[in-house]
């Protein structure tokens, strides 16, 4: 049975998982955003009749046939002609608009700090979402077509679906159609083996596919959720693929999927595992310098550890790659991290301190309900209502393989945010040390994302400042999040924005923004040009993976992947 088509698995693929302080968040938070608009209502009722009084004339206009309430040409859910022209479903999605604006008008005028206005907008919104009569058969006028057109066997589908999102999905309407993919197969597919491996990670490097390779070799540290093979999720849009294929010599760590022996995971451990990799990697390769990559939590991990050898005076760090990455934090970079409360805040740690984990599926719930509309309803809508089946997309796949997390852990991240540990040097002490990026004298790339809203490109900017670096590129993809490194040559949307200047990047975004030149292609050329000229001289490619000491053992994409 067709599906809507691929926009549904674009637009979730936006929302990919990322680990921050949102993980903190309560179910007190939620409550308290609620009750502090019923208490703006007990305390200031003319206003809330004032609106009500609006809400009501909206109404009336609707009934008359004489309301003008649209919807914003860029929600679709709204798109099908009925609800021009047929005046029942007119009627219903106007009532839901009146709803909306009423909400939001009321919301402008309740008196509420920055903060709070935020999180009474962020919650509210996720309330009215749930409304919309698209999200019902009787309010759907697609759903409706395809409940006749198929001679009601779209209905039967959709039940279909529904039960098997209750007894094998946890009760989650599903995201993806994960049939088509098979890790080692069409996903993960570089050809590489796992040199090294400890309780934690596996390390595993990569073939070269050049005759010479670049003397110093690159290591990614991948974000402690989700898997590793966001690196090599297929071979038109891999990293690792890109890396080798231009003679880079390709190292990658591969964690561990924490079980609820493992809930004392933290920082340290993580760090300490990270300095293992690199002296398997300085044994493999030979090389007194290794270039490093992380993006999301695994750019904040690898900023830790760049802090960490820069005060032990390790001087193997070389030149260092940080996409889609927030090291310093602001409560107005997104309306959900408005929803971080102190009280949440107590509540994560308390639970840092049991020493369990979170799992995956728990993760992937809250966020979801983070972003509803891309996360939940447009699924509910396709998969039950309209009984068509996911898309199967290689993001969304990767999503879904989500990990647990270490409680521990979770607390490190916490901990981090709460000191505003990377913007401010010496404020907290982790992995051994005190935190102080003043001290990472690494050349460093640092990538956002335009439509990035899970770590604002805006937000992520503002690292350009936070290091001792002399060297400093930031480059903006024309994507979301996952989907702005995940841009390779061949995309015809693809383009980027660098500065326009050589030189270190102004403390105002606004500044370089006006600066910065559009790049009608991919970012990953420029990219690989300024790694290789970091990369030292080229050398005889291996003939063979590992080392007598580091002898290769499973194939690539190792066994922790599939844990």
């Amino acid at each position: 049975m067709a599906t809507r088509g691929p926009d549904i698995g674009e637009e979730a693929a936006q929302s990919t998982m990322a680990l921050g302080p949102l993980v903190g968040l309560a179910r007190e938070d939620f409550v308290g955003a609620i009750a502090l608009m019923l208490r703006q209502t007990a305390a200031d009722p003319a206003t809330t009749f004032k609106h009500m009084r609006g809400f009501s004339d909206d109404v009336v206009q609707i009934m008359t046939g004489k309301s003008e309430l649209a919807p914003e040409p860029r929600d679709k859910r709204f798109k099908d002609p009925a609800f021009q022209y047929n005046p029942f479903m007119k009627a219903g999605m106007q009532y839901f608009l009146a709803v909306q604006k009423g909400m939001k008008n009321w919301i402008d005028e309740l008196e509420l700090d920055a903060i709070e206005r935020d999180r009474a907008s962020f919650i509210s919104q996720i309330i009215i979402d749930a409304l919309s009569p698209t999200n019902t058969l009787a309010g759907n006028p697609m759903a409706q077509k395809r409940l006749i057109d198929s001679g009601g066997m779209s209905l039967i589908k959709g039940l279909k679906n529904a039960y098997e999102d209750i007894t094998q999905n946890e009760g989650m309407v599903s995201q993806v159609d994960k049939k088509p993919f098979k890790l080692g197969e069409n996903v993960a597919t570089s050809e590489g083996a796992v040199v090294y491996r400890n309780e934690m990670m596996e390390l595993i490097q990569y073939a070269p596919q050049t005759d010479t390779v670049h003397a110093i070799p690159q290591l990614t540290i991948p974000p402690q959720i989700n898997k590793m093979y966001i690196n090599d999720l297929s071979p038109d849009k891999s990293v690792v693929k890109w890396q080798v294929d231009n003679g880079i010599q390709t190292f990658v760590i591969s964690w561990r999927n924490p079980q609820p022996e493992h809930g004392d995971w933290g920082m340290d451990e993580y760090i300490e595992s990270c300095i293992e990799a690199l002296d398997a990697i300085q044994e493999i390769t030979g090389s007194d310098t290794i270039n490093l990559s992380g993006g999301c939590s695994g750019g904040q991990t690898l900023s830790v550890l760049l802090s960490k050898l820069a005060a032990d005076g390790d001087k193997r760090a070389g030149a260092a790659t940080i996409m889609v990455c927030v090291l310093e934090p602001k409560p107005g970079d997104t309306e959900a991290a408005s929803l971080v409360s102190k009280n949440s805040l107590e509540i994560a740690k308390r639970r840092a301190a049991k020493g369990d984990v979170i799992p995956g599926s728990d993760l992937a719930r809250g966020f979801a309900w983070l972003r509803p509309n891309d996360l939940i309803w447009n699924y509910v809508i396709n998969n039950y209502l309209m009984g068509g089946d996911p898309p199967a997309f290689d993001v969304l796949f990767w999503n879904a393989d989500a990990t647990n997390l270490s409680a521990t852990l979770m607390g490190d991240f916490l901990k981090i945010y709460e000191s505003n540990g990377f913007a401010e040097p010496g404020a907290l002490h982790i992995a051994g040390h005190d935190l102080d990026l003043t001290r990472v004298k690494s050349d460093l790339f640092i990538l956002g994302g335009v439509t990035d809203h899970i770590t604002p490109w805006r937000a992520c900017y503002r690292s350009t400042q936070l290091f001792g670096s002399k060297s400093v590129e930031f480059v903006l993809s024309q994507s979301g999040h996952m989907q702005a490194i995940l841009n390779p040559p061949g995309n015809p949307k693809a383009k980027y924005f660098k500065a326009g200047k050589k030189g270190q990047p102004p403390a105002s975004v606004d500044k370089w923004l006006e600066g910065a030149a559009e790049v009608g292609e991919s970012w990953w050329p420029y990219w690989m040009e300024w790694l290789q000229t970091r990369s030292g001289d080229k050398v005889d490619a291996p003939k063979s993976l590992g080392s007598k000491k580091h002898k290769p053992m499973e194939p690539a994409p190792g066994t922790y992947v599939f844990d």
